[in-house]
Parts: structure tokens; C-alpha cells; sequence
């Protein structure tokens, strides 16, 4: 198979879809990698480092996109390049669909398979090709908060592990999962006073045995919800829906119920947001203001240690990226249920129902697909 990685154009975005390793193993299996010069750059991965393993650099997207039949990237698809892709291309990389009425429809019309990173699941119930990311995203959560909260960026001013004699920050971590795990985590360690809220009780039980000691946790009913966040300083939204829209944990109305100057960190702006307010932003302009409230809503924050982020993905994607490649896209679904899963869009189609359903689109089951 001819498996081609384009380089990467959102705003501000290092990361790369393929590492050298990953290449290195595709080429081995005796597939053809074509990566588009300088697409690996921003990440610490120069051409030679492709080219070292047997890859070929290409001069630019349009040619990947032309001679590939598996397109291999980070995040979702650009306009531009959507009208690259054609019938029966393989697409594997973050997609986030449920938001994203203009994307979806674009990848319904190219007659592609697209494979969205965020929905493949395991044994286990998680979703190991969007953990990787989690897991940075959360751990850069406190960080990218605690530099908002700064008063030269309209933030409160608070330090958030406090002084001798002066109390830590409050931080409120909305959601237990991966993101909001890692974020609590962070948090603490910087000496915050932190609080994490989930719906899952078993989760609940599980962060209380595991992290008891560090920080502190409660149900995330409407009403905790809401009174917590008005003691917070900063609020970190980390809840996911797999491949739906984000529920709107703060509305606009109730901005005005939060300290001045408080921190909104959306690490699920992909999904649409956590907040009424949340709106995309970039790391080049990340942060915002609503009724004295910021709010930092980067759609690619772990673009922001393009290395790292790379690094962990590439171990993450590359047993799926060598199936897809291996058995071509049917097969190595039919085999692998989790793979399946992560199917969104196939011929014309979306084979995703929350897709679907959040966006008032018709859909098919991803068995469907497999018959067609």
C-alpha cells in the first residue's frame, strides 16, 4: 500500500501523522511511505530522518494526496484539503465530527473512508488513539490556566500554588476521565486546591483510592456543578461523549456567577466545548473574554509540545496504521472490532450514530459498511 503524510496546515500545529519509527516499520512490511517535505519539522524530525528509513519525500500535499492510497494525519482534514481526498482513500487521523457540519459533509462527498483517531475503542472501554492526547492535554491544562490567571492577561492574578500565608488557587476539574485524571494530577502538584467532578461513581471511587491524599472529589450534579464553580479560580472542562458533541456544563448566564477574572480552560473544544461561551481559538491568540470571565479554548493544545504529543501518538496509531495497511480497511475492520469503531464516514456515508445524530444527518451502521 502507498501510505502518504502530508504535513500538517491548521494554524500553529507541529505535530506530524507519521514519526521515522512508524515509517521505518510501514516500509518493512513492505508498503511505500511518502511524507511531504518538511512535514515532520516542527516536530524535531528532519527529511533525513525519513529518508534514513527508506521513505520518500514528496514536494508537496497535492502530490501525497494524489498518490496514496491511505492519507495518514494528525488533525481533522482542512478545507483545501478535503477536495484532495477521492473515492476509496483511506483518511486515518482526528476527525471530531460532531461539531462540525462543513467537515462532514465535505468527507461525505469525497466518497473516502475516513477513520476518526477519537472513536476507536479497546477491551477496556477507553479510546487508546485519543488517550495519548488526553493524557498531554490534560497535564498542559493547569499550565495554560495558571499563565490566564495572570492579571497582564486579564486572569485574577492568582498564583496557584498560593505562598507562605496566602491560600491556593481553587481549580474545579470538570469530568474524571483521562483529561481531567492528568489535570488534577498537574494541578495539585503545583500546589492547587483541587477539586475533580464526575457522574460515574465507580470513577469517583476509583480517583478517591487512587489519589484521596492529592485532591478532592465530588458528583457532578447540576447544582455541585454550578456552586463549585463559583469558589473556583480556574474551571477545567474535560468531559467526552465518544464522537458527540460536548454537554454545555456552564452557560453564558452563569458567567456572571463566577469570581471576575476566573479561568475557563476547554481541553473538549474539539466536541464543540464544555462551555456556552467556548469558541475555538489558537495557540498564536488563545484566550479570550466573556463578561470578565477568559477563557482559553486552543483546539490543538497538544500541538503546543509538538514532540512529545508526536512521539505519543505514533506509538499509539501505528499497530492500527499497519492493519489498515496490511489488510486494506475491510478486512482489518472486520477483524478488529475496536478498529471498527472508529469508522465515521465510508462512501458517501457516515457509519458513526452519534455523528449522525448530533449533526441531523442520516447514518448507516459501521456493519453496513462493511457490506457495501
Amino acid at each position: 500500500m502507498k501510505i502518504g503524510c502530508p504535513k500538517e496546515i491548521k494554524p500553529q500545529e507541529f505535530r506530524v501523522g507519521m514519526t521515522p519509527d512508524a515509517a521505518r516499520e510501514a516500509i518493512a512490511h513492505g508498503h511505500e511511505v511518502m511524507i511531504e517535505t518538511n512535514a515532520g519539522t516542527g516536530a524535531g524530525f528532519p527529511d533525513a530522518d525519513y529518508t534514513a528509513v527508506g521513505a520518500k519525500i514528496i514536494a508537496t500535499a497535492a502530490e501525497v494526496f494524489a498518490a496514496a492510497d491511505m492519507i495518514v494525519k494528525v488533525k481533522e482534514p482542512q478545507a483545501g484539503e478535503r477536495k484532495m481526498l477521492r473515492k476509496g482513500q483511506i483518511l486515518f487521523t482526528y476527525l471530531h465530527l460532531a461539531p462540525d457540519m462543513a467537515q462532514t459533509k465535505d468527507l461525505i462527498a469525497s466518497g473516502a473512508t475516513c477513520i476518526a483517531y477519537e472513536t476507536v475503542t479497546d477491551d477496556r472501554g477507553g479510546l487508546p488513539l485519543l488517550a495519548p492526547m488526553s493524557e498531554v492535554a490534560g497535564r498542559l491544562a493547569p499550565q495554560v490556566g495558571a499563565w490566564t490567571l495572570q492579571k497582564a492577561n486579564g486572569g485574577r492574578g492568582v498564583l496557584l500554588g498560593g505562598v507562605p500565608g496566602v491560600m491556593p488557587a481553587k481549580v474545579l476539574v470538570i469530568g474524571g476521565g483521562v483529561v481531567g485524571t492528568q489535570a488534577a494530577k498537574v494541578a495539585a502538584g503545583m500546589g492547587a486546591d483541587v477539586t475533580v467532578l464526575d457522574r460515574s461513581l465507580a470513577r469517583l471511587r476509583y480517583l478517591d483510592d487512587v489519589f484521596g491524599g492529592l485532591f478532592k472529589n465530588g458528583y457532578a450534579s447540576a447544582g455541585n456543578t454550578i456552586t463549585l464553580a463559583r469558589e473556583a479560580d480556574m474551571i477545567i472542562g474535560a468531559v467526552l461523549i465518544p464522537g458527540a458533541a460536548a454537554p454545555k456544563l456552564i452557560s453564558k448566564a452563569q458567567l456572571k456567577e463566577l469570581k471576575p477574572g476566573a479561568a475557563l480552560v476547554d481541553v473538549a473544544i474539539d466536541q464543540g466545548g464544555c462551555f456556552e461561551t467556548s469558541k475555538a481559538t489558537t495557540h498564536q491568540d488563545p484566550i479570550y473574554e466573556v463578561d470578565g470571565i477568559m477563557h482559553y479554548c486552543v483546539a490543538n493544545m497538544p500541538g503546543a509540545v509538538a514532540r512529545t504529543s508526536t512521539q505519543a501518538l505514533g506509538n499509539a496509531t501505528m499497530p492500527f496504521m499497519l492493519a489498515l495497511a496490511n489488510k486494506g480497511w475491510k478486512k482489518a475492520c472486520a477483524d478488529d472490532k475496536h478498529l471498527l469503531a472508529g469508522l465515521n464516514v465510508h462512501a458517501g456515508h457516515i457509519t458513526y450514530e452519534a455523528v449522525g445524530v448530533a449533526l441531523g444527518l442520516p447514518f448507516i451502521s459501521s456493519a453496513d459498511a462493511l457490506k457495501m
